[in-house]
């Protein structure tokens, strides 16, 4: 199986880029190579209805593009617009991201004017409708969709000038900020930062590089200290699907370290003897995904996703390689539709 085109990972190097304020045109030959990418990633569109990567990255993709001021084939931009009217972006509160980058997308085409009139109307009402959608994604607790894409619908709301009017704004705000240690990657880091000082990835367009001061320096950062000891987590998968043979197809409790991860619990599992578990993953601009559990794949086309959940059916507001369960806790990995 061939590796799918790199298009989400490349988008968030040159937005990182852009904003490090880089000598005039070294990165050329990259723009390039993330158009390539765009096209590349399409061809999975014939077989499957759907970029070979994702809607989120194929978004990311044109983002940059726009961002470097670079002007996106009209063909590209309505696969977008065909993809969010026909609610192909995602699965209720799991499109947020999806939604919110797409929206960042569309509003930096409009605003930078690289599109003509007609597109352009197009896109503001295509924005307008994400910002809907985004708002009534807002739980009681002020999260959107989940923590790690209220960042990007925090970022919709200040690209479009919407934050002041909209009350989800400083609620999701609010929960961002008694959050913010959740934000542990580069990242995760990179979306919440922006917002965090009122700003939008768009905001790095119009940045003056020459009024920068060189004043980066190193930190001469300590490593962190081991927790000692040790942690018993329950490990469970369930297939509640007609198509599974039973519910529950693993329960087995799995001693890590005291510091372990989801993914170092997955991990502890796969080596325990009978070796009767087995997982994938796939990496991700976010981190590792899971894909596949015990031989049953999560896929795009058939409407499935490995959802994580905490006993008794919490789910999980972090990713796989973030998520630090407690002594005792009982893990959840349940494969579910949308």
């Amino acid at each position: 199986m061939e590796e799918p085109p790199h298009t989400g990972r490349l988008a968030l190097y040159l937005l990182g880029l852009r904003a490090t304020c880089p000598p005039p045109h070294p990165h050329r030959s990259l723009v390039t190579w993330l158009k390539y990418y765009l096209e590349e990633d399409w061809t999975g569109s014939r077989r499957h209805g759907h970029p070979l990567t994702s809607y989120y990255q194929y978004g990311l993709g044109v983002l940059a593009l726009c961002v470097h001021h670079k002007r996106v084939r009209e063909e590209v931009i309505q696969r977008l617009l065909t993809a969010q009217k026909h609610g192909k972006l995602g699965h209720g509160g799991n499109a947020v991201d999806t939604e919110a980058v797409v929206a960042l997308a569309f509003t930096c085409l409009e605003q930078r004017k690289l599109v003509g009139t007609e597109l352009a109307a197009e896109l503001r009402a295509a924005t307008q409708r994400a910002s809907r959608s985004i708002a009534e994604a807002q739980g009681p607790d002020g999260v959107i969709g989940n923590i790690y894409s209220t960042p990007w619908a925090l970022q919709v709301f200040l690209a479009t000038g919407t934050c002041q009017t909209e009350p989800e704004f400083s609620q999701a705000m609010a929960a961002l900020l008694e959050n913010v240690d959740a934000f542990g990657t580069a990242a995760t880091m990179a979306q919440v930062l922006p917002v965090l000082h009122g700003r939008s990835y768009l905001d790095i367009i119009s940045m003056h590089c020459q009024e920068e001061p060189d004043t980066l320096t190193p930190l001469d950062m300590e490593p962190l200290s081991e927790v000692p000891g040790n942690k018993m987590v329950q490990l469970v998968v369930e297939c509640p699907l007609p198509w599974c043979y039973e519910l529950r197809l693993y329960d087995r409790a799995v001693l890590v370290p005291a510091a372990a991860s989801l993914l170092d619990v997955l991990q502890a599992a796969a080596a325990l003897e009978p070796h009767d578990f087995k997982f994938h993953t796939q990496d991700t601009p976010q981190g590792p995904f899971l894909t596949q559990v015990l031989g049953l794949e999560a896929r795009q086309e058939k409407r499935n996703y490995w959802q994580l959940l905490t006993s008794p059916d919490t789910p999980l507001q972090m990713g796989i390689a973030d998520y630090k369960p407690q002594d005792g806790e009982t893990l959840i990995l349940r494969l579910s539709e949308w």
